[in-house]
């Protein structure tokens, strides 16, 4: 059945997200529901109707909409960070922000003694009424719905009790103050949204698509496969292209963190969000705009939201029962002491009635903080990192990250470039100087005839010869010798390009051009040699070079206390040279891809978890099998995205050691957040069992533990 995505509104704390879900999967037809409160969306499996939706989701007190947010933009702010806008949006809020006024008054009343005593509680009444309104509705509507007792009921029958004990001023304050919270959680997490926000508006609306001799402006939803679109110097890139004309620099931060421009010419790739240099280019639609990468990595980033850490699970169980179970404490501070130990019920003097005592309890009791201090520091750490070209798919892979202590690394295309490059030229007059005359006959003499071939060493031939500027014939009969070589005609002579040990056994050929070749394949690298009809012309050698990075990356993850590994298909020499060049732990050769998944289960179960690292294209079933797979160059990659638990964005491993430590930094933040949270209630229980603080001192402190955690998660944002 499809997972469809709706938009739930008027939600001022993570308990109301799962206020919603509890709501939802009471309807028949609901399989399955999850709201996330960060990016206020809920996925929902089921067969059923809007409205029965609707119906229910009002019944709570939240609005559903299945259009997208109206605008993908970040918030403006104004007056104090905002807030004052946020709170005069909200119906809520402005309740709270009259019940302030009024309680402004009842106090300059109460201190300056301008009316009678009775009537300063009266004041003091009437603020508190005004604010209580949604905070009773909400728990109200969760204990008729969803059959359970909430903070807002929890917090509405403090405030009653406290009304009832003659606590005018604690009573009036606390709801005030606990309605400002509220606003400020949802204020504080509207920010974390922003990031998310600035993803979406890097969308331009408009392109302009080439049309005969002029252009025209059409929405980007109207471009369609093939379209030809023109993008001015400065202007942001609406879709995913092909160069088509032109030459310029595009600056891609956004998609794959590279902190420079990058230089685009005719044949190379572009995308969406991007922002173009100095001179116009010609784009060539590749992708609509849904599927474009930037579309991608957004919709990546809200699913990312669902998909909980496993420390957030935790903590969503551990809350489900808490509340409930503080209730009932507070219930029997309330009546076991009076009633079995001569405690005092009423007397609220100094705090000593164990009325006002488990009243405070109740105040002290509200998850809200607990709740929110894993997904706030989530999220934003998945938005910091995709704003510098990573995408974390989720809590459980950034936690699953933070712990890693073993990496196995592909060799080819993630510690390697992937593509071979001609290394040396040798011949029987000069050495590795391919300036000189014999050596430019030799790539000429081989260009001939791998310009015609599909043999794996072709390209690197080919662009050596292109890049030095060599012209050459075009061979003619070009064929392929299975597992030697490749032969072709040139000028009339039969030329043949093969390996060493093919050469040994049909063409001699002179003992130091024997002794070149048998050097380079001892040093891990694949020599060629060029016959050209009546003698052996010389050797090429030719590698698959390591990435200039790779040294570094490993030897900074070795400093952050982790262990490389290197997993290769190629023979044992050619792995040890290139482990040797980057300076991997461990390296292991002549690896299937079968074997591959081998041997991250054997690293797995030897080490409690592992990381890998690939490509994303041959490496999916090792990827699939390690602790947390990461793609890398996923940039232009549907499939990198789709089977990696994180991708790279860059054609690069430089942003791997950030991203580690990024993850560090939000499992430590998580971890002070829970000990804060955990810390701090269990400190003012105890202070509340003990009649030792008020109620305004307890709502002071869970309105301060919400902002606290939500202000130290969201330092995730920064690098």
């Amino acid at each position: 059945m499809e997972s469809r995505q709706y938009k739930i509104g008027n939600m001022d704390c993570a308990g109301c997200a799962r206020e919603v879900e509890r709501a939802l999967c009471k309807l028949d037809g609901v399989q399955f529901a999850r709201v996330d409160y960060l990016s206020n969306t809920l996925q929902l499996i089921g067969d059923v109707e809007f409205d029965r939706l609707r119906a229910q989701v009002e019944a709570v007190g939240k609005t559903i909409s299945d259009e997208p947010e109206a605008a993908g933009q970040p918030l403006k702010r104004t007056g104090i960070l905002g807030f004052r806008d946020y709170l005069l949006a909200r119906p809520a809020s402005r309740l709270a922000v009259v019940s302030g006024v009024l309680l402004l008054a009842a106090i300059a009343v109460d201190v300056l003694r301008l009316l009678p005593v009775d009537a300063g509680n009266l004041l003091y009444a009437l603020a508190m009424l005004v604010a209580i309104k949604p905070i009773a509705l909400s728990g109200m509507r969760a204990l008729r719905v969803n059959r359970e007792f909430n903070i807002n009921l929890l917090m509405t029958v403090a405030a009653l009790g406290a009304l009832f004990l003659g606590e005018y001023l604690e009573a009036a304050t606390v709801i005030f103050l606990f309605a400002i919270g509220e606003a400020l959680e949802g204020f504080t997490a509207d920010r974390a949204r922003d990031s998310l926000r600035s993803l979406i508006a890097l969308k331009p609306p408009i392109a302009h698509r080439v049309n005969g001799d002029g252009t025209e402006v059409v929405p980007v939803e109207a471009l369609r496969l093939a379209d030809q679109i023109r993008v001015l110097p400065g202007e942001r890139i609406p879709i995913d292209g092909e160069v088509t004309a032109g030459h310029s620099t595009v600056d891609q931060a956004h998609i794959t963190g590279e902190s420079l421009p990058a230089p685009k010419a005719p044949g190379q790739e572009v995308f969406a969000g991007s922002i173009n240099g100095a001179a116009a280019l010609e784009l060539r639609v590749t992708r609509l705009p849904q599927d474009s990468t930037l579309s991608r990595i957004i919709d990546m980033l809200q699913d990312a939201g669902a998909r909980r850490a496993p420390s957030q699970r935790l903590i969503d169980r551990f809350a489900h029962f808490y509340t409930p179970t503080m209730a009932l404490a507070a219930l029997a501070i309330a009546f076991i002491p009076p009633l079995f130990f001569g405690g005092s019920f009423w007397n609220s003097a100094e705090g000593s009635g164990w009325l006002y005592r488990a009243l405070s309890m109740l105040v002290i009791a509200c998850p809200c903080a607990l709740v929110i201090s894993t997904p706030v520091t989530v999220i934003s750490a998945i938005t910091a990192s995709a704003r510098r070209g990573v995408l974390i798919k989720g809590g459980a892979a950034l936690e699953t990250l933070a712990g890693s202590r073993v990496i196995a690394f592909d060799k080819t295309g993630t510690l390697t470039r992937g593509a071979l490059q001609v290394e040396a030229t040798h011949t029987d007059y000069c050495e590795d100087s391919p300036d000189c005359e014999p050596c430019k006959e030799l790539i000429s003499l081989a260009a001939s005839v791998e310009a015609q071939s599909a043999h794996p060493f072709a390209s690197a031939i080919t662009r050596l010869a292109a890049d030095a500027g060599l012209n050459y014939a075009r061979a003619t009969g070009v064929e392929t010798l299975a597992g030697h070589g490749v032969r072709g005609n040139v000028d009339g002579k039969a030329v043949t390009i093969g390996s060493h040990s093919y050469f040994d056994g049909e063409f001699e050929h002179t003992e130091n051009l024997c002794g070149l070749a048998a050097s380079i394949e001892e040093r891990g690298k694949s020599a060629v040699m060029v016959h050209d009809g009546e003698l052996v012309r010389g050797v090429i050698a030719l590698a698959d070079t390591a990435r200039e990075e790779s040294a570094a990356v490993l030897s900074e993850l070795g400093g952050m206390g982790i262990e490389s590994i290197m997993l290769s298909g190629d023979n044992r020499r050619v792995a040890e040279a290139i482990a040797e060049q980057v300076g991997v732990d461990r390296y292991y050769g002549e690896l299937l891809p079968a074997d591959k998944v081998d041997a991250v289960e054997n690293l797995a179960a030897e080490h409690g978890g592992v990381a890998m690292v690939g490509d994303g294209i041959n490496d999916s079933p090792a990827l699939a099998r390690a602790s947390v797979g990461i793609a890398m160059g996923g940039a232009g990659s549907a499939q990198a995205m789709e089977t990696a638990d994180i991708v790279l964005l860059a054609d690069g491993l430089r942003q791997l050691p950030r991203t580690i430590r990024r993850a560090r930094f939000a499992r430590r933040l998580i971890r002070e957040n829970i000990a804060l949270s955990f810390g701090l209630k269990a400190v003012f229980l105890l202070l509340a069992v003990t009649g030792n603080v008020t109620m305004l001192a307890a709502v002071f402190a869970d309105m301060g533990m919400s902002l606290a955690v939500t202000l130290n998660g969201m330092r995730a944002l920064r690098d």
